[in-house]
């Protein structure tokens, strides 16, 4: 008697579980086509998002290759690359985010005080955006993934790695976003000086996670790949925040606060605490005040 070749109950549990997750991955790609047919090809501030963000993911992208030659960097050049990464994010956030969106709001004929709180609470309600993201998607921190780094790349290193991978593409959104906000606006100059600043601390982003995969047993090839992937959310980001706000100009202020608030969630919540983690702080701050001049710098001259 011939034997069953039914799948076993659980081999078709992971088989439908499969079939669901590329369904929803092919309407995923079906609503962007729509959305990019709609919207970014009829309008130029939503191309010129998609184009800031495919920058940015290519520093990280660029980030990532020297790992290919070699994955040994000292923590000090490390925690001084987190500085000056948030202090790029950090100054993006008030000169290019902050001090516009006020302006927007005045523009749209609020006062002082009105214009203020209008964006304050932007900034707020980006910061709770994140916070929730951060409750609800599982990612695994900078600091914890360091900290349960293994020697070999144990089943439980590998479910860490993907939560640290998870944890930079959920830091990536306020960057896509902030780009996307800010091509939205009417200032191409500061839109482009913002992009350029993003894709600066990009690259020594992309060479951090592409370190940090190789170095629990991930092969060079793979290790940039995945840090590669992690960037690509930029992008989508990015054409969603221009797309979001070209139906509405009313919603710049927000739109640049929400941004913000987002961009300084992440600075506080983990950037910051992981720069000073290993004892550099004061590498780590030279490094935030050089990323906040340079960027200030590109703001001012651009803008």
């Amino acid at each position: 008697m011939a034997t069953s070749s039914r799948p076993a109950p659980h081999g078709l549990h992971l088989m439908r579980k499969r079939i669901g997750a590329a369904i929803a991955l092919a309407g995923l790609v079906i609503l962007l086509h729509r959305a990019w047919t709609t919207t970014a090809m009829q309008d130029p501030r939503v191309m010129n998002a998609l184009l800031g963000g495919l920058m940015a993911a290519g520093a990280t992208a660029l980030g990532a290759l020297p790992v290919l030659f070699s994955q040994r960097m000292s923590d000090r050049v490390q925690d001084s690359l987190f500085g000056f990464g948030a202090g790029v994010m950090l100054a993006a956030s008030a000169f290019s985010l902050v001090v516009p969106g006020i302006a927007a709001a005045k523009d749209q004929g609020a006062g002082p005080w009105e214009a203020g709180l209008i964006v304050g609470g932007a900034i707020l309600l980006g910061a709770l955006m994140l916070l929730l993201m951060e409750r609800w998607l599982p990612h695994e921190h900078f600091i914890k993934g360091v900290e349960g780094r293994q020697g070999d790349a144990t089943p439980q290193a590998i479910k860490r790695t993907w939560m640290f991978v998870f944890a930079i593409a959920l830091h990536n959104i306020p960057e896509g976003l902030a780009i996307g906000v800010a091509f939205a606006s009417t200032d191409p100059l500061r839109a482009a000086a913002l992009s350029t600043g993003i894709s600066i601390q990009d690259v020594p982003e992309g060479l951090v996670v592409a370190i940090a995969l190789a170095s629990i047993g991930y092969r060079r090839v793979t290790a940039v790949v995945l840090a590669i992937l992690s960037g690509l959310v930029e992008p989508i980001a990015a054409v969603l925040g221009a797309s979001l706000l070209s139906y509405s100009a009313a919603l710049l202020p927000w739109g640049l606060g929400l941004a913000a608030g987002a961009m300084l969630f992440v600075i506080s919540h983990e950037i910051i605490p992981e720069s000073h983690r290993k004892g550099h702080e004061v590498y780590a701050t030279v490094g935030l005040m050089m990323g906040f001049v340079i960027m200030m710098l590109l703001d001012t001259a651009l803008g």
